[in-house]
């Protein structure tokens, strides 16, 4: 990764990490003026979208100035879902768009993202040329002057054309379900609510009143405790749980159990597969999804093509292949006749559709998968760069994923990218099998790391 940019734009605490209004401005100057180079037709219009974050407004009006400063105009969409920015990127004639947020981060992280004109994260490279403007001395842009200064606009219902195409991803409505939406009071508290009335859903909302620092504070995606309770005292079919910038979905089934993104996927993809509409059969997942999913899906007939984690990942080799199916367990889903990027709202409508359609409870659709058991844990060490070369553990990890191998399990295991922790993934047919590794394992770990 660049010095800026990350898995997913830059990303960090605002004002005490590298993200600043200095250099939001600087990524606003330095991306509209690659956008304008670069575009086949440039439009000199970038739109702008954020979150529910406290910090947005003051990193937002840091991002106007750099993009005008350059004679690009803006067009504002206020507090919208991630994926609203993506469809409105390929909807409307713009250079791109960004996105100011942090997912499902506490508030007083944020990011930013850009998207191009087809509604894409930028890949890896463009993320590098426009890391490189600011680098080689973001000022050395042309400025705008006189009538060539930027305007700012703003888009008087940005959720208009987004739920009407979501609408139109399906047959028919969602008239006789009870859905209880959990919003994290981010960027779904307006338009997820709507969507699902307009659909005819009988729908109750929670955690809808945004105030700038309650943004995921122990509810949505990351935190659907409350959720679970409320379904079930409610009586209601279905809740469903989206993280801050909404392109992200867990559901709950009408018992208060969580439907992860891997059974999501399941209940989605084998509809699809059933229903001819799945390409090559194939659902993309990466090496963190369960592997009772594809025990599932190879029983009927269909397949799993799996990446390395992370939705950019995911999506790439969906691109490559001609797949439509994709994601995470945690949520991010990509569906991708609809959409270009992860979309908690689209996935929602996609699985209270199929839920609807099958007269089934949603515990009966997700009952069809049966997940192994795995055991995710992390050890805290001092010395992380340490954990590639050192051979006792090495060893020790070559010797574990054998015995798991054997079994047809496996055990996934990395330093962080972002704490000083080495994470462990253990999965197995049987969970005695695994519990059997994770203390040794976690021991050598501290052992030689500390």
């Amino acid at each position: 990764m660049g010095k800026f940019f990350g898995t997913d734009g830059v990303r960090g605490k605002v004002n005490e990490d590298i993200l600043t209004p200095l250099l939001a401005y600087q990524l606003g100057r330095a991306g509209a003026h690659y956008f304008s180079e670069n575009n086949e037709r440039p439009c000199g219009k970038l739109l702008v979208g954020r979150d529910t974050r406290i910090s947005g407004s003051m990193l937002e009006a840091a991002l106007i100035a750099g993009i005008t400063s350059v004679g690009s105009d803006v067009i504002l969409l206020g507090e919208v879902p991630t994926p609203t920015v993506a469809f409105l990127s390929q909807l409307m004639e713009v250079d791109g768009g960004v996105m100011i947020s942090a997912s499902h981060n506490p508030y007083y992280d944020n990011g930013i993202k850009f998207f191009d004109v087809a509604g894409n994260k930028l890949m890896d490279e463009v993320e590098s040329k426009i890391e490189e403007i600011i680098l080689n001395g973001v000022e050395d842009i042309p400025s705008a002057i006189e009538t060539q200064v930027g305007r700012v606009f703003t888009l008087d219902d940005p959720l208009d054309s987004y739920i009407d195409h979501l609408k139109g991803t399906i047959q028919g409505d969602l008239q006789g379900l009870k859905v209880v939406v959990d919003c994290a009071n981010g960027a779904a508290s307006e338009a997820a609510p709507r969507l699902l009335r307009e659909l005819g859903a009988e729908v109750e909302v929670v955690f809808n009143q945004p105030n700038g620092v309650n943004i995921n504070d122990n509810c949505g995606s990351t935190h659907p405790g409350k959720l679970q309770k409320i379904v079930v005292e409610h009586k209601a079919d279905v809740g469903i749980a989206h993280d801050g910038d909404a392109d992200r979905l867990i559901a709950v089934d009408e018992k208060g159990n969580l439907i992860n993104g891997d059974a999501i996927m399941a209940i989605c993809g084998l509809d699809m597969l059933n229903k001819g509409l799945l390409k090559q059969n194939t659902i993309v997942v990466t090496q963190y999804s369960n592997l009772g999913l594809k025990e599932l899906f190879e029983s009927h007939g269909g397949q799993i093509s799996e990446t390395a984690n992370g939705d950019r990942y995911v999506l790439e080799r969906m691109l490559e292949n001609g797949y439509n199916l994709g994601g995470e367990q945690s949520g991010h889903i990509i569906f991708l006749d609809y959409a270009t990027t992860g979309d908690g709202l689209l996935s929602a409508v996609q699985l209270l559709s199929v839920l609807k359609n099958s007269q089934k409870k949603l515990s009966e659709l997700a009952a069809l998968l049966e997940n192994w058991p795995q055991l995710n844990d992390k050890v805290r060490v001092k010395r992380k760069a340490e954990f590639a070369t050192n051979t006792t553990i090495q060893r020790m990890v070559a010797e574990v994923e054998a015995r798991l191998t054997a079994k047809a399990g496996r055990l996934l295991i990395r330093p962080s990218g972002t704490e000083s922790v080495v994470r462990i993934m253990l999965e197995g047919k049987r969970l005695a099998d695994i519990e059997l590794e994770m203390a040794p394992l976690k021991d050598i770990i501290d052992r030689e790391l500390n």
